[in-house]
């Protein structure tokens, strides 16, 4: 019998019950656990065993379901999330220690972590953090930083969340309002392994669609007899862009949808689609090669190749996407007359996301309306866009969101929407789709690589006294978000400080290279990594303290920004520099004692400041919010924006039960769903905590006015949910008779929208109603010899205005510095040469150090009791921490990132030889 025929059934114990699946014996054991078991908690992420999402317990011992054929699991026993959940007192002790540290964020590597943990906890010996790093060291995750994990290990192993516990994992439920660290609402899915993402909830009966993508960074293309092809292939469907209805073209800026759904003619970059085929599972694995011949043409893939190039881009004259400039006095005779001036040049590469869940969607065609469910940021966008390819009114298309496993920016874009519902709309069947882990490197869209000239003045006593920058950016193919990072980042490459005299330009370019997007900080981090860096330089000039001349030159409430906007609260840059300053003094001592000692080993320690102003830039970026009473007296939130593993969900929910006046618990989550939850807007750029925030805070304080007021209550009065909806009010407690109707009882719908003001030609204006602040500092120990750099601790200070609830705080610094340690010393995407997992690394739990959070409230005039938004400030300041102090350890500094070993030692060697 050939291994890839069914033959007999593969039967073996799963969860405790016997099954046999009707599947080849060579299949891997992850996709016959999926498809002809059921068992969804089982996560593909990679099926190259680089990731660990689909690790499962094989006869006690954990595997890797993707590297293992099924026919190996014969007559054994199989255990997934689920079933351990469900049937052993260790996994759910673990899942309640999952809860209560919040150790799951988007929750897709959450499987494979607990199942790693639960073949570790069985073992009965006593756990230390490096053994439980080393036991789940093959499993990684993009969102939470691992620290958190380690924590929930450990507490777990400690006996921690008893199995009487309650399913919210043990957390007390108590003070649910702003500022208590509930319990993630959302999380209890994530940990019992009954989540659902997008390649989770497509129909048995649902075709399977495969794209055709350019193996070329730019080519020309003709197709061959797609009908005859299609026929002998035995396939249902062939897509081209002669079958896009609407327009075929997409993107996320008005005036910059510039993008394709199916090349025409020309492929951009590697990975760009020409075609999509719809058939059954088994026709798309034996389809005979696709008709296409390609015809490679020179191509583009830095900006400077780009501006010696013809036209890589059909509107975009010399290449330039866009220019972005802030001015302010001037620049040039105030850098002249400075005391002091640094300057230099430093670049950037890509980075790709690495969310742990490939992009996935399935499509129905519900009559004259088309639904797609998909791992999204942004559904409001996404039905706007898939509207405008298909030809239909808005309303015609459904958005309803699936748990998203990591986005971080790159799934605000349309990816695999489009394909499945063309192919749905056509055929009027269930059609799914999912990436790959190669096609989604490839194909999906990236951190901006950075290119920039940077100087900075400074007076005898060390105030600044003028900045000049120059950024270029190569965004790609395609614009996606790069008229936002061309626009943000002049603004911020300040930093958080005070500059009289100031001028910075950044252009966008395009390349023959994958579409540069939204990447947590939209370039900003890429500023930071020069001025950060030239702070450090200008001090040594000075002779100054590090921590002492920024806090000397940060900004305070009443100073103006480059911009010119002026806060007259809120400015924690200076409260978020004093939190680290305990560490700072005790950290160089225990340096330079180190360091005294001698060896091949130096420490360093490194500081660096980094703000982000929340939500769009100069423009509209309103957030609706509905929420009602039924006639029972049920608690309604319908909550439109994704939690992507940030918590908006709770945080949200938290804001509007806090306005409302009832426990967080008592309300019930309905979204988001395009069809029934108003539009939140994406989550991206930091929003949702503020502007959605508000959003269920004017929801909140609308529905509680009118139960008072049906009521006849005062303003101080007391409502409590359980069978029916009570008030309290002046020592009387009496139950509210709500109206009997179909609908909503009382009903509250608000908006709100942050108040900015355009600017002008030289970038003065207000940009932002909010800007997040922090301060980070990192010690680390270099190695002489080899170049390498052992991080050793973070400690971390960011003002977030009112922390509506500090655990979901510490796990955002915490995910934000892993991904900021990768920017660092290891992430690089090679356009056609990492697309993969193991040749591009990110951190795993060896990599990231002890993180001590230090959560800053100045307050905010417009934030929700003051709270601002956090995710993207979370890794702005990493990276010029982690080379500030490799500099500050040997002396070498890295310009040109990522800081690998061979970068670090030739610094090191240079700096030695400078010396002689």
């Amino acid at each position: 019998m050939s291994l890839d025929t069914p033959g007999e059934a593969v039967s073996f114990i799963l969860n405790g019950q016997t099954v046999a699946l009707s599947v080849p014996p060579a299949e891997r054991l992850s996709s016959a656990l999926r498809e002809a078991a059921a068992a969804r908690d089982v996560k593909v992420g990679c099926n190259a065993g680089d990731c660990g999402a689909c690790t499962v317990l094989v006869d006690g011992a954990a595997v890797c379901a993707c590297l293992m054929a099924t026919g190996q699991v014969q007559g054994r026993r199989v255990e997934t999330q689920a079933g351990l959940v469900a049937r052993d007192p260790d996994a759910l002790r673990l899942a309640q220690a999952f809860q209560r540290h919040q150790a799951a964020q988007c929750g897709i590597c959450t499987p494979g972590m607990m199942v790693s943990a639960v073949a570790l906890l069985r073992s009965g010996e006593a756990l230390t953090e490096a053994r439980v790093m080393d036991a789940l060291g093959g499993v990684l995750c993009r969102c939470t930083g691992y620290r958190k994990i380690i924590a929930a290990v450990l507490d777990a192993s400690a006996g921690g969340g008893a199995p009487s516990d309650a399913g919210h994992g043990g957390m007390a439920q108590v003070g649910e309002g702003v500022g208590a660290a509930i319990a993630r609402l959302d999380g209890w899915p994530k940990v019992a392994g009954t989540e659902r993402f997008g390649d989770d909830v497509a129909p048995a009966d649902a075709l399977a669609l495969r794209v055709i993508r350019s193996p070329h960074h730019r080519a020309r293309f003709t197709f061959g007899d797609l009908t005859a092809w299609r026929a002998e292939a035995g396939l249902d469907l062939v897509l081209t862009a002669a079958d896009v209805p609407g327009r075929n073209l997409f993107g996320v800026i008005p005036g910059f949808e510039d993008q394709p759904v199916f090349a025409e003619g020309e492929t951009r970059f590697k990975g760009e689609a020409v075609a999509a085929v719809v058939g059954s599972a088994e026709a798309l694995a034996a389809m005979p090669a696709f008709p296409v011949t390609w015809e490679a043409l020179p191509a583009s893939l830095t900006p400077t190749d780009a501006g010696a190039a013809d036209t890589l881009h059909p509107t975009r004259a010399a290449n330039v996407m866009c220019r972005g400039r802030v001015a302010k006095g001037d620049a040039d005779t105030a850098m002249a007359q400075a005391a002091h001036r640094v300057s230099g040049t430093f670049s950037t590469g890509f980075i790709e996301h690495a969310y742990i869940e490939p992009e996935a969607a399935v499509a129905r065609r519900v009559g004259d309306r088309i639904e797609v469910q998909c791992c999204t940021q942004a559904p409001y966008m996404n039905r706007d866009g898939l509207a405008g390819i298909l030809g239909l009114a808005p309303e015609a298309v459904r958005i309803l969101p699936t748990a998203t496993g990591g986005g971080f920016g790159s799934k605000l874009d349309l990816t695999a929407q489009p394909y499945v519902a063309l192919a749905a709309w056509r055929l009027n069947r269930p059609v799914r789709l999912a990436y790959t882990r190669a096609e989604s490197i490839a194909s999906s869209t990236k951190r901006h690589p950075s290119e920039i000239a940077m100087e900075i003045g400074a007076d005898a006593e060390g105030r600044l006294t003028a900045m000049r920058f120059d950024g270029t950016f190569n965004t790609g193919a395609y614009a996606s978000w790069g008229p936002t990072v061309a626009n943000r980042v002049p603004i911020h490459a300040s930093g958080p400080y005070r500059v009289p005299d100031y001028r910075a330009n950044s252009v966008g370019v395009h390349t023959n290279c994958a579409p540069s997007g939204a990447f947590r900080g939209f370039g900003v981090p890429q500023s930071a990594v020069a001025q950060e860096q030239l702070f450090d330089l200008l001090a040594e000039r000075l002779g100054m303290d590090r921590l002492a001349f920024r806090r000397l030159n940060c900004l305070r409430n009443g100073d103006p920004t480059v911009t010119g906007q002026i806060f007259d609260e809120g400015m924690g840059i200076a409260e978020c520099l004093d939190a680290l300053t305990p560490a700072w003094e005790r950290a160089k001592v225990a340096c330079a004692a180190f360091n005294a000692a001698g060896g091949a080993k130096r420490r360093g320690i490194g500081v660096a400041g980094g703000w982000y102003g929340c939500g769009n830039t100069s423009l509209s970026n309103p957030s609706t919010i509905r929420a009602g009473v039924t006639p029972a007296g049920e608690i309604v939130l319908h909550q439109g924006a994704v939690d992507i593993g940030q918590g908006s969900n709770t945080v949200i929910t938290q804001i509007f039960a806090h306005a409302l006046g009832v426990p967080a618990s008592a309300v019930t989550l309905v979204g988001p769903d395009t069809d029934v939850t108003p539009d939140a807007g994406k989550t991206s750029a930091s929003r949702q905590t503020f502007v959605t925030g508000n959003a269920a805070r004017l929801a909140g304080e609308s529905l509680r006015a009118q139960i008072l007021r049906f009521a006849n209550a005062g303003p101080e009065a007391v409502l409590t949910c359980g069978a029916g909806l009570s008030v309290t009010d002046a020592g009387e407690t009496r139950r509210i008779a709500l109206p009997q109707t179909e609908s909503y009882a009382l009903e509250a719908v608000e908006t709100y929208d942050p108040p900015t003001l355009p600017l002008d030609e030289n970038g003065q204006g207000a940009p932002y109603a909010v800007f997040g602040t922090t301060a980070q500092m990192v010690e680390l120990e270099v190695d002489m010899a080899l170049g390498t750099v052992r991080l050793l601790k973070f400690t971390a200070a960011h003002d977030v205005g009112k922390a509506i609830n500090p655990l979901l705080v510490e796990g955002q610094v915490e995910g934000g510095i892993a991904q900021g340690i990768g920017l660092a010393l290891m992430e690089e995407f090679l356009p056609g040469r990492t697309e993969n997992l193991h040749d591009y690394l990110i951190p795993t739990f060896g990599d990231v150090p002890p993180v001590e959070t230090l959560i800053v409230e100045t307050g905010d005039a417009h934030g929700p009791y003051g709270a601002k938004g956090l995710g993207e400030h979370c890794l702005i300041p990493t990276a010029p921490a982690i080379l500030n102090a490799i500099a500050d350890a040997c002396g070498a500094r890295v310009h040109h990132l990522p800081a690998t070993p061979d970068k670090v030692r030739a610094a090191i060697l240079a700096v030695g030889k400078a010396a002689e």
